[in-house]
């Protein structure tokens, strides 16, 4: 008798899937769907674009199953799929954008109600300009940074998602933090002395964008139903 989809592994489920079980997919999307999300909004900055890309995302690893070979983790796979879609919609919306980097409206619906609500009004501050600062980077190094900084995902891990040498994530990062730091440097007195080492980033002291909580919304299970939800009200 099989086991329950809540008591396998990644691989397994998404064997299930292939081989026809319709429950082991949304299992995999259940587990993995915050991260996922958090990646899409953060490197996209809206709502919307970040809904639709994971909705692509999902319904591309739904039908793309099949060909999954093992070669990394079902999570850096799913990533994977998900950044790509991001930064096809990120390279796509830069010749129409319509509004400007700095359109607090826009940046205020990135917060989530339990932060507006009771997060203090500094914090909220520093999350707003932290996202219009990076809106202004060009998507791949966009990604890198959340990937690296903002998601805490080893520089290895980084490049195995991205599908690009760890030395183009460093290169990417650097570059990155680079850009932002003139637009950051006021926002790092309120964390300098309480950022951790970890040993699994690639960071350089000093320069690394602060984290940002991961969001608590994250839509539906059913790839087919990701656009409607995401976080999206």
């Amino acid at each position: 008798m099989d086991r329950p989809t809540d008591a396998v592994d990644d691989q397994e489920l998404l064997a299930r899937h292939v081989a026809g079980d319709t429950d082991a997919f949304g299992e995999l999307v259940r587990r993995h769907r915050d991260r996922l999300w958090a990646v899409a909004l953060r490197t996209l900055g809206d709502r919307e674009e970040a809904a639709d890309a994971v909705q692509d995302a999902l319904i591309s690893a739904f039908r793309a199953a099949h060909t999954f070979r093992g070669q990394s983790a079902v999570t850096t796979w799913l990533h994977r799929i998900t950044v790509n879609a991001c930064l096809d919609r990120a390279r796509k919306a830069a010749s129409r954008k319509t509004s400007s980097v700095d359109d607090t409206d826009r940046f205020e619906q990135l917060l989530e109600p339990h932060e507006s609500a009771e997060a203090p009004a500094e914090r909220q501050d520093l999350h707003r300009e932290l996202l219009a600062a990076l809106a202004t980077l060009p998507p791949d190094q966009r990604a890198a940074l959340v990937l690296v900084d903002m998601q805490g995902y080893p520089v290895a891990e980084a490049a195995r998602i991205l599908g690009v040498p760890t030395g183009t994530v460093k290169s990417r990062c650097a570059r990155g933090r680079a850009r932002l730091l003139p637009m950051v440097t006021h926002l790092r007195a309120d964390t300098v002395g309480n950022e951790a080492t970890e040993g699994g980033r690639n960071r350089t002291p000093g320069t690394s964008v602060p984290p940002v909580p991961g969001p608590t919304d994250t839509g539906p299970t059913d790839p087919a139903a990701v656009k409607g939800g995401g976080g999206r009200t």
